[in-house]
């Protein structure tokens, strides 16, 4: 039964999320996004036309975590928005990733997914869960190759490749409290989904190992002083302060397009490079022992009460998880 679930896993990944060229992905209506949302289980969608934003909230039917029911329909969405084409009225200026869940952006990678597939030394499957994962995360950092800018909105924890995601958008708004961390060195790992890319990117190489190696929960406020985060809010503004912004700089959208395509060329982060990373990933994967898997599944069983209560709490801090 074991085996043919994570067969089951592997091949919806391998079929829902376009990695390599052969990859399909089954083609979406041309439809406005606001007549989408009855399609998604995963996300939550929304179009606010008035401001060109487009709200795309994590909504987790299961662990909050990037599954590969997230990263399907993240592809999708993807997918979607490049169907509409770039003359269709209203135009989507602003991509937003946000949650739903209270207290909770991301957790991350799929912990459970992770631990199973390292027991049973399936390289190939960690590899196409990997690369699915920095190929959204990616697209995210090039603005999905369409005119726009990319937002995330940090009102909880962004843990792993959470902060991850959050990482690769042009901007990030995150409130005062929210956390963010990278706790992958607490099981003898590292954040292989583009972590230090993006850290030395926003700040310097030598921050982005601190960061990493330390495996310590920042808040928003301290990461907008080293100048990770793009724009502060006070707790339980942030969707206010994020509308602000682009009300505010929303004349001057296509400059600050440019801008951030500029960082791109002057600093590029490609998908060939995360992908490097992802197979060096998943080489350090294979060496994990049995104490790295146990710690693994306690954040596992950490998120799982985190969800189960759809609220607050300290399961997740770091600190808890590891002593």
């Amino acid at each position: 039964m074991e085996k043919v679930m994570l067969e089951r896993i592997s091949g919806q990944l391998l079929n829902s999320v376009m990695i390599e060229k052969t990859a399909v992905v089954p083609e979406q209506p041309r439809q406005a996004p606001l007549h989408l949302d009855r399609q998604f289980r995963e996300l939550d969608i929304d179009f606010d036309a008035g401001n060109g934003v487009f709200w795309c909230r994590f909504r987790f039917s299961d662990r909050p975590s990037f599954t590969p029911g997230v990263l399907q329909e993240l592809r999708r969405v993807r997918q979607m928005l490049a169907s509409r084409g770039e003359a269709t009225e209203p135009q989507v200026k602003y991509v937003v990733l946000g949650s739903r869940m209270p207290g909770v952006f991301n957790l991350g990678g799929d912990l459970g997914l992770f631990a199973e597939l390292i027991r049973r030394r399936d390289r190939d499957a960690l590899t196409t869960y990997a690369r699915a994962c920095v190929a959204e995360i990616h697209a995210n950092s090039m603005a999905l190759d369409l005119p726009v800018i990319t937002m995330s909105l940090v009102q909880g924890d962004a843990l792993g490749g959470g902060f991850e995601a959050a990482l690769s958008s042009n901007v990030i708004v995150a409130e005062r409290s929210a956390k963010f961390g990278l706790p992958e060195v607490m099981f003898n790992l590292f954040p292989g989904m583009g972590a230090y890319n993006f850290l030395a990117r926003r700040s310097s190489a030598a921050i982005a190992e601190k960061l990493i190696m330390s495996g310590r929960v920042h808040t928003g406020a301290e990461l907008f002083d080293m100048g990770i985060v793009d724009v502060l809010a006070e707790d339980g503004e942030g969707e206010e302060a994020l509308l602000d912004y682009v009300r505010k700089n929303g004349r001057r959208h296509a400059a600050h397009r440019a801008i951030y395509q500029a960082r791109q060329r002057v600093n590029p982060i490609t998908l060939r490079d995360l992908n490097d990373i992802t197979d060096l990933w998943v080489d350090t994967a294979l060496t994990l022992g049995a104490s790295d898997l146990k710690m693994m599944e306690r954040l596992v069983a950490a998120q799982d009460r985190r969800r189960a209560r759809t609220g607050g709490g300290d399961d997740l801090r770091l600190g808890a998880v590891g002593d």
